[in-house]
């Protein structure tokens, strides 16, 4: 009689190395769908000693969520959490890939200008870190990517200030209003409805002064009609 023990226990070895194969490739494919742990962040700071603010850093994630700082050199760290829209975030992104994500870009012009801060532009994804520092530039993809995030850092100082205007000086709520109607003319501010909630705080306060109220009223009609 013909000893079938071998033959048994090659097919068992083989589907047991089959089904290994099968969980092994089943990880991979879940592990593709999970979300990054560190998604790519794009982080925009400038420093102009006398400026305002003289320090001034915001920092995105792909998922829209943002950090912002703006103080003076010599003060200590307060930041701010930000959720921006995903048609902010989305442009932003955009414009990096454009500027290859910053890997071995030239933006600086060289040309004779003030100073006018040192810039400087991170991305980082976790797997790979590229930086370019400039005063200024020529560029207009760069120039635009400044600009969205300096819009997004006046929307948060607009914040911070009118948050403490509520609290401890609610008279020059109107002056900084006005100035807040002024950016929005010259379309200087990102995402400004994040400043939603703080201006329905004026319009709900009756203490406040009805050129405040009426102002942050107008402010926020004008967000919700696309500015």
């Amino acid at each position: 009689m013909l000893d079938h023990r071998p033959i048994r226990i090659t097919l068992a070895r083989l589907v047991l190395g089959l089904t290994a194969a099968a969980c092994m490739a089943g990880v991979r494919v879940h592990a593709a769908e999970l979300p990054s742990a560190h998604p790519p962040r794009i982080t925009y700071t400038k420093i102009l000693k006398g400026g305002v603010p003289e320090y001034l850093s915001i920092s995105v994630d792909q998922r829209g969520a943002a950090v912002y700082e703006g103080r003076k050199l010599d003060d200590p760290s307060l930041p701010r959490q930000l959720q921006l829209t995903e048609a902010t975030t989305r442009r932003i992104f955009e414009l990096a890939a454009a500027l290859n994500n910053f890997d071995a870009e030239e933006l600086e012009s060289y040309k004779k200008v003030a100073n006018l801060g040192h810039k400087t532009l991170i991305y980082d994804d976790g797997r790979q870190k590229h930086k370019v520092e400039f005063n200024y530039t020529q560029r207009s993809v760069a120039r635009d990517l400044v600009d969205i995030l300096e819009g997004i850092s006046n929307v948060a100082q607009y914040i911070a200030t009118l948050e403490h205007s509520i609290q401890f000086d609610h008279l020059s709520l109107p002056t900084q209003l006005r100035q807040i109607q002024v950016d929005l003319e010259r379309r200087a501010l990102a995402d400004p409805e994040l400043m939603a909630p703080t201006l329905e705080k004026i319009v709900r306060n009756p203490r406040f002064l009805h050129l405040a109220q009426s102002r942050a009223q107008t402010i926020l009609d004008r967000l919700q009609v696309g500015h």
